[in-house]
């Protein structure tokens, strides 16, 4: 097996066809060209090829130059991947013509045992004790947070707050008129908790807060900001009570133990799911190992790109101008280039077991995802449908299907262990 998809071809053209090409170009060129003294289509041949020469010459190896490559590759069954890169040419008259191509392939590979895979997965569990630790986090969301007399803040208490950042940010500063914060909170930032402690309603405050680097808001990360903090008001939080009421206000539950059978079959679904989601991931990593072939640069390329439009997408979701993104893209290449060749590789591999056991995205399948978007974005679906078709992401959701339709026929013929 080549360790590489790169390949070189050297290309030797016969100079009688060379010949008949430059002939066909220059009787062309003759019946266009206008030369004083001429008739048109009367100028000799001998002057179109002095005159013209470059043209003559660069209309020649436009057209032999593409033939003579797909008519090799073909002959040698090279599938192309990437865009053919012209090295050296050898063109003189009379003589034949020359040339070296450089260009990757798609990678020959044989597929080796993909069912029996050994994965990891036990059928969830769901204890009495997961339920009402949901049924808490239920009421958490539901809580209410009543203002009680002015005093001095305590730990566990929540203060409402009006802020203003003074220095520290880029662009427009920080206005928050009412922000909620927990008191000694776990989420809360040792700052707020240590120079808010003790306020009373109508103190007003400034201090510098240190935000860490993995901080959810890029324009925060890493920064050291100056704020002036007004407390407004101390809360205190209240939870409702778990009965049939909190049931029914939640859903169409008739009591308390209807929902906790729904909140147990929710929390033995996600697990399911995740349980599934990790033996594929586990299957897919086992038979990436067991194929160690060559993927081509472009692929890999494209795949790197990918991951680059993702972290864009989601700066821009939180808000974050993507154009004013400085990315290195020679540094991320680095680092992102062995799990973009596996995942290259995991991707070659999931499509030619979907061909082996002719696995594909059916019409049902694709019209229901279609209508789920269409509620989603609430459009149409025929004008869905012709907007996706047009920009190839109808083509991508059949890929995804069929993917996961792949993935699914490798868990389901895979041998089970229970987890430790």
């Amino acid at each position: 097996m080549s360790e590489s998809c790169l390949r070189t071809l050297e290309i030797t053209v016969p100079v009688e066809e060379v010949d008949r090409e430059t002939e066909r170009v220059v009787a062309e060129l003759q019946k266009k060209v206008r030369l004083p003294g001429f008739r048109p289509g009367k100028t000799p041949a001998g002057m179109i090829k002095t005159r013209f020469a470059k043209d003559v010459s660069e209309k020649v190896l436009d057209a032999l130059i593409p033939k003579h490559f797909k008519r090799r590759t073909e002959a040698e069954n090279l599938r192309v991947v990437s865009s053919p890169k012209l090295g050296e040419v050898h063109f003189h008259a009379g003589e034949p013509l020359k040339f070296s191509i450089e260009f990757e392939i798609a990678p020959e590979f044989e597929l080796g045992e993909y069912t029996n895979l050994t994965i990891h997965y036990s059928e969830p569990e769901v204890t009495d004790e997961d339920v009402a630790a949901r049924l808490e986090q239920l009421r958490d969301q539901k809580a209410e947070y009543v203002n009680i007399d002015p005093r001095p803040l305590e730990d566990g208490d929540y203060g409402a707050l009006s802020l203003r950042s003074l220095d520290g940010v880029e662009g427009a500063p920080i206005e928050q008129d009412e922000v909620q914060f927990h008191v000694g909170g776990d989420d809360a930032l040792p700052e707020f908790t240590e120079n808010l402690r003790g306020a009373t309603p109508g103190d007003e405050k400034e201090f510098e807060v240190h935000y860490p680097d993995d901080y959810g808001q890029e324009r925060l990360a890493g920064k050291r900001v100056r704020f002036h903090v007004v407390l407004k008001s101390v809360r205190r939080k209240e939870l409702p009570e778990l009965n049939d009421d909190f049931a029914k206000d939640l859903g169409d539950y008739q009591n308390l133990e209807e929902l906790r059978g729904d909140v147990r079959k929710a929390i033995y679904r996600e697990r399911e799911f995740q349980g599934k989601q990790d033996s594929k991931n586990e299957a897919v990593e086992k038979l990436v190992d067991m194929h160690p072939f060559p993927v081509p640069d472009v692929f890999v390329d494209g795949q790197i790109q990918s991951y680059a439009e993702q972290y864009l997408g989601a700066l821009a979701a939180r808000g974050v101008d993507p154009r004013q993104v400085k990315i290195d893209w020679e540094k991320l290449k680095a680092s992102q280039r062995d799990r973009a060749i596996r995942e290259v590789r995991a991707s070659m591999l999931l499509d030619r077991i979907a061909d082996r056991e002719s696995i594909a995205a059916m019409t049902d399948e694709v019209d229901r995802e279609l209508q789920r978007i269409a509620r989603q974005d609430r459009e149409p679906v025929a004008a869905l449908r012709m907007k996706l078709e047009k920009d190839g992401t109808l083509r991508r959701i059949a890929n995804r299907i069929r993917t996961e339709k792949t993935l699914n026929f490798l868990f389901d013929k895979s041998r089970k262990e229970a987890k430790e």
